[in-house]
């Protein structure tokens, strides 16, 4: 039977994880954790954890037959520039600790989320192949690499069964942004349902790989109940939904809100962004194990702001 550890459980990615992992597996079979106190996950399924503790980590995995750990925790691009060696320690010795405990036989199946930031300005930015040249400017992508790597890794040498996707901008509305290069394009439609005046720290024209996360749920999902055989790609799949710009965004979004406005100030994010492909190829996830987007900009413009509206008049 199957029993979850969800790492990381109070981020934009985690809540919603965790609500669909409980959705498939039931409610008393998937435990979150999180370094902060529980956020609005079921009191009994939360677990306060350091994700840097290895021993209590080992503590909860047999205390409660974890087989399948969604491991979440990291510092993100943004906020990882602001103390770099803190950003290392949590987003690697963590992962490491994970690949460890699988290697001594208490865990059967990792999942550990990638970005684009492994890639680097020296990285094709259109069509970004599976595999190209890798030269990261951020220690959140550094890490992640190097994380990538540890995966592969575990697995040749050990049989680890880990899974990886490379998200693109993750976008959401149950979730304020954590401290992302992307997380305009979520808090623009927090601006846009206040019907507030939102300032861009990216440029017009910079154009970045996008999800929903309703497809970023689906896809880890997909990938986690695929035939392992089919997994060819262990260190991390490239996966795409949709590439735009916050001048791209803005136009379909104004069209819900008509007197929403927006400015543009880029600030250091905007290296960080230019750093970044543009367009993914995601073609070895497609053909290995089926993944679709389901979202465009159009349509994921349209849910996003018809939740937020049905939010309001609650």
């Amino acid at each position: 039977m199957t029993k979850v550890l969800v790492i990381g459980a109070n981020g934009q990615l985690g809540s919603e994880l965790t609500a669909e992992l409980r959705r498939l597996h039931g409610e008393d079979r998937v435990i979150a954790s999180d370094v902060r106190k529980n956020n609005g996950h079921s009191d009994q399924r939360f677990e306060l954890l350091d994700a840097t503790d290895k021993k209590a980590l080992f503590d909860i995995i047999t205390k409660e037959q974890i087989t399948d750990i969604y491991h979440l925790a990291a510092i993100l691009s943004a906020k990882g520039e602001s103390d770099p060696l803190f950003a290392w320690d949590l987003n690697m010795n963590s992962l490491l600790h994970v690949l460890e405990l699988a290697r001594e036989g208490h865990i059967q199946k990792i999942y550990w989320p990638s970005s684009i930031a492994v890639f680097g300005p020296d990285t094709p930015k259109v069509n970004t192949p599976q595999r190209t040249i890798m030269n990261p400017n951020t220690v959140y992508g550094i890490s992640k690499l190097a994380g990538e790597k540890w995966c592969e890794y575990y697995h040749q040498k050990f049989g680890v069964d880990v899974r990886s996707l490379r998200y693109p901008g993750l976008i959401g509305y149950k979730a304020k942004p954590g401290g992302g290069t992307t997380d305009y394009a979520v808090d623009i439609f927090f601006k846009a349902a206040d019907n507030q005046h939102f300032k861009c720290f990216l440029g017009a024209h910079s154009m970045l790989p996008m999800m929903y996360m309703d497809d970023a749920i689906r896809a880890t999902v997909e990938l986690m109940t695929a035939d392992p055989d089919l997994i060819l790609v262990r260190n991390s799949y490239n996966v795409g939904a949709m590439s735009f710009t916050p001048s791209d965004i803005y136009r379909e979004v104004v069209k819900f809100a008509p007197e929403f406005t927006i400015s543009y100030a880029p600030d250091f994010r905007q290296a960080i962004a230019d750093s970044w492909p543009q367009i993914v190829d995601d073609a070895p996830a497609r053909k290995d194990w089926g993944w679709k987007e389901a979202y465009n900009l159009e349509r994921m413009v349209e849910e996003i702001m018809h939740q937020l509206s049905k939010r309001a008049k609650k």
